[in-house]
């Protein structure tokens, strides 16, 4: 078809293409051409139809796109015969085919375009000689364990087995009904804002074209940065100016990093100013965590009006959010000491390992979730029960956008922009006390709430999660975890609460007694409770609420070193400034994991929760809990920032000299 200028759509296809950053465009005559491209590529392939009207914001996006290697456009058009419909579930495509055959209802149609990373270029170049021999590739059935792993397609899509292909008539819309039938994961990127829209004749080309050119692409772009649905704080009191921030960050070129370096700094000053005290102090020290949080907002922002993501990037972001959140807690429990009010070291220490608990019960809660989108509905066997209809009332309520519901939904569970707020309301009008009191109320019930619902989701879920990735690492077992012999009767959650109980008790004891240092010789009983998180360690983590072991855990180290500090009379700063590094190692691991990187370079040099605890019980059997928590603190530290630069800056340069150097050598260059 030819376009308003005269030229062929797929022509004007290709040249947007470029300027979204393509290196290469060719076009595949045939499917089985495209699989030979994907057998000969050494870098990600941009897919598209020769149909599709679209900004090339739209198709930059696309390339772009940070959520996961495979990414395919969807659309809200209505499915139509020829089309592929998808089922979308937490951003991911979980199923894809005719709107008829698919495991629930449709949520979208494909836009005709995706994105293939580089792992998932076998199983497109399997789906391509699949589609084009008529037959649609089926992944290898459920194991025992619930996996669903495609089978090996190397030889072809004979491996893989094969199905009678249906439904989507189109080379595109058939290709990536088979990526979804292989078990690929496929992430969904929608269209908002801008246009995009798939055309079969001249009557709807020149309605798309009008539609893409009625549309600002730069204002749109600049909307885009904003999140769809952000918390209600953050919504209105930060994004409705903080895009003008992004706009001026972008003419003063400002890359993402430098503004959450920018946002770690205020929140630091802020820190400084709560705990020197006096409300003049307090007053500013609100102001620039306010001033902090929108720059948090705005380096996110900026990233996706520039389209600069990266991993180092993401990994960053997380980590300098829950540094700054920590430091604050920091500041306000100085500011209660500091103020006669109270020990603020022990309400800082209480907000910082409510928080991380709650966080990483977050983090596998939403791996749990992604988990149960990409397995069919048969294999989880979902159905009825109280864990349905909470499921169901909560997709009804967050399809319910903008409402009360939605916003007491999405308020209640206490998110980072919620939090800030609170602080910097309450330290303003009160003092430092008043506002770590309210955090840890409206954390704990948050905490409850939460805690509550989705187990009674996970339940009627039954989706192993652990199974699905490296336990030792995301246990952060140690060599004497691994050591220990395995109770599989019991199962890994059960003898992980056994294991924090006992700090706990230790903690509540040394708290409420006259003289702490008396229990010193105590300390070693609760170790070896603690221990007891160790026997779960080589026995199967598949069961339905076994997503909580690694929170459990984390849960249990934390009250075992305050504990331990407490007995050994530690300063209160001591023990806040030692479960701080703590919780940025834990961090640093769910980072990871939520970014899909592999364990950190040092990662085997942090000794392990379990010989972590056994040197600290050391230490206070010594008498020398302070100097025993420093230097191991201070261990722990550098062993985090030695991994941290191996990781991002070390590696990476190795591995680009030895890449030039095989190019030098006659390598091919990716493209």
């Amino acid at each position: 078809m030819a376009t308003a200028t005269g030229e062929p759509l797929a022509d004007r296809l290709a040249a947007q293409l470029r300027r979204a950053g393509a290196d290469e465009v060719r076009f595949a005559a045939t499917l089985d051409d495209l699989a030979a491209l994907a057998d000969a590529a050494t870098g990600p392939l941009l897919v598209t139809g020769t149909d599709l009207v679209a900004h090339t914001a739209v198709l930059r996006h696309l390339a772009t796109s940070p959520v996961g290697p495979t990414v395919a456009l969807v659309l809200s058009d209505p499915p139509v015969p020829g089309r592929t419909a998808v089922r979308e579930e937490r951003g991911q495509v979980v199923d894809a085919g005719a709107v008829g055959d698919l495991d629930g209802d449709a949520t979208g149609v494909f836009g005709g375009a995706l994105r293939v990373g580089v792992d998932d270029l076998p199983n497109l170049a399997a789906a391509a000689r699949a589609a084009a021999s008529g037959v649609l590739p089926v992944a290898a059935p459920i194991g025992p364990a619930g996996d669903v792993s495609p089978l090996p397609v190397a030889g072809g899509v004979g491996s893989a087995g094969s199905a009678p292909a249906g439904g989507p008539g189109s080379a595109v819309d058939r290709l990536v009904a088979g990526l979804a039938a292989l078990g690929t994961l496929i992430f969904a990127q929608r269209v908002r804002l801008l246009v995009a829209h798939r055309v079969e004749d001249a009557a709807g080309l020149a309605a798309a074209e009008a539609a893409v050119t009625a549309v600002d692409e730069d204002r749109a772009e600049l909307r885009l940065s904003v999140k769809e649905k952000d918390d209600f704080f953050s919504t209105y009191f930060v994004s409705t100016w903080s895009p003008y921030v992004v706009r001026l960050a972008a003419r003063m070129r400002l890359t993402p990093t430098g503004v959450t370096v920018i946002s770690v700094l205020f929140a630091l000053a802020a820190a400084v100013l709560f705990g020197v005290g006096g409300r003049p102090a307090l007053v500013g020290g609100a102001v620039l965590l306010y001033l902090g949080f929108v720059l948090d907002c705005v380096d996110g922002q900026l990233a996706r009006y520039t389209r600069h993501f990266s991993a180092w990037g993401g990994w960053l972001d997380t980590m300098a959010d829950r540094a700054k959140e920590y430091l604050v807690y920091a500041g306000l429990g100085f500011g209660v000491s500091h103020a006669g009010l109270g020990n603020g070291w022990a309400l800082a220490i209480a907000a910082m390992t409510l928080q991380t608990v709650r966080h990483m019960t977050d983090t596998w809660y939403g791996v749990l979730h992604d988990e149960a989108a990409r397995r069919p509905r048969s294999a989880t066997g979902a159905s009825g029960g109280i864990g349905d209809r909470l499921n169901a009332a909560s997709t009804r309520v967050q399809a319910d956008t903008g409402s009360l519901s939605y916003w007491l939904k999405r308020t209640v569970v206490f998110p980072i922009g919620e939090r800030w707020a609170l602080i910097a309301i309450t330290v303003a009008l009160f003092n430092p006390l008043v506002s770590l009191v309210a955090v840890l109320v409206w954390g704990t019930l948050a905490f409850a709430y939460t805690g509550a619902l989705r187990t009674l989701r996970a339940r009627w879920m039954r989706v192993p999660v652990l199974d699905t990735v490296d336990a030792t690492l995301h246990r952060d077992d140690g060599p004497l975890a691994r050591w220990l012999p395995a109770v599989r009767p019991m199962g890994p959650l059960t003898v992980a609460v056994i294991a924090a109980l006992g700090p706990a008790v230790l903690l509540v004891v040394a708290l409420l007694g006259d003289s702490p240092e008396g229990l010193r010789w105590t300390v070693p009983v609760a170790l070896l409770v603690l221990l007891a998180g160790g026997l779960g360690a080589g026995a199967a983590h598949n069961g339905p609420l076994d997503w909580l072991v690694p929170a459990a855990l984390r849960a249990g180290e934390y009250l075992f070193a305050i504990a331990v500090g407490v007995v050994g009379d530690a300063p209160g700063w001591l023990i806040f400034g030692y479960v701080f590094v703590l919780t940025v190692h834990h961090y640093d691991l769910t980072a990871r994991l939520e970014k899909r990187q592999v364990a950190p370079p040092l990662h085997a040099a942090t000794l392990g929760w379990e010989g972590r605890s056994v040197l600290l019980a050391l230490a206070a059997i010594a008498g020398m809990v302070g100097m025993g928590m420093a230097t191991l603190g201070a261990y722990l530290l550098v062993v985090f920032v030695a991994s941290a630069v191996l990781a991002w800056f070390v590696r990476p340069a190795r591995d680009a000299r030895a890449s030039a150097a095989s190019l030098g050598a006659g390598g091919v260059t990716p493209r």
